[in-house]
């Protein structure tokens, strides 16, 4: 039996000061822990004998995932030098962006995104089913199209695959499951962790699901 594990990351820290929900907006990028997160979410990735064979990195197409990946990809290729491999390089798809949601560039609880605005209350009316914007099933099954597909290309290898958090989970949920709804505020992804999916290559079965969190404490 072959099988295919997806390392499924999810990016650093964001720069934010005004504390905006940034959605898909663009012009956010990784803080300087985010960029220490990343880091060190590279290296463990690096030292581990499964991870550190990866064959291909992919990310979503905003600034904090591609950043998070470059620095992964540092060390990755780091390694694959010393080994005389050829460098990895990075891959994007649409499939992986962030969720749609209404109230990007807005900050939550204040001003615009105050929750007792009329407007507000309308769309937040149940934390499963989000009214606010994409829905979970929507976003678990494009990361499932993406992620089958991945298999299929990449049989009996690892690759390492960059996201944001509610793609990560409601996918997981789902697999977990059988439903990708659920609370958001039950989620466990913390920033730059790793959630590894392994498939068995023959029936796309999951095998197993783990979760690691190297950049626990970097604040």
């Amino acid at each position: 039996m072959t099988a295919t594990t997806i390392n499924f990351v999810r990016h650093g820290k964001v720069y934010n000061p005004d504390h905006l929900l940034y959605e898909r907006l663009p012009g956010f990028h990784l803080s300087e822990s985010g960029r220490r997160m990343a880091q060190a979410t590279g290296r463990y990735l690096a030292a581990n004998p499964q991870t550190n064979t990866t064959a291909a990195v992919y990310s979503s197409p905003l600034d904090r995932t591609r950043e998070t990946a470059d620095a992964i990809l540092l060390e990755l290729n780091r390694l694959r030098a010393e080994r005389g491999q050829q460098q990895l390089e990075l891959l994007t798809d649409p499939r992986l962006i962030e969720a749609r949601n209404e109230f990007r560039g807005k900050r939550i609880g204040h001003g615009d995104g105050a929750l007792w605005r009329p407007e507000n209350l309308r769309l937040v009316r149940n934390l499963w089913r989000p009214s606010w914007g994409e829905s979970y099933r929507s976003i678990a099954n494009r990361v499932q199209n993406f992620a089958l597909e991945k298999v299929d290309e990449h049989p009996g290898e690892q690759i390492v695959v960059v996201t944001h958090e509610s793609p990560i989970w409601s996918y997981r949920h789902m697999l977990e499951t059988g439903r990708p709804e659920h609370n958001m505020l039950l989620r466990k992804t913390a920033l730059a962790s790793v959630t590894s999916i392994t498939y068995d290559n023959a029936t796309h079965d999951v095998l197993s699901i783990t979760y690691a969190d190297p950049a626990k404490g970097i604040e």
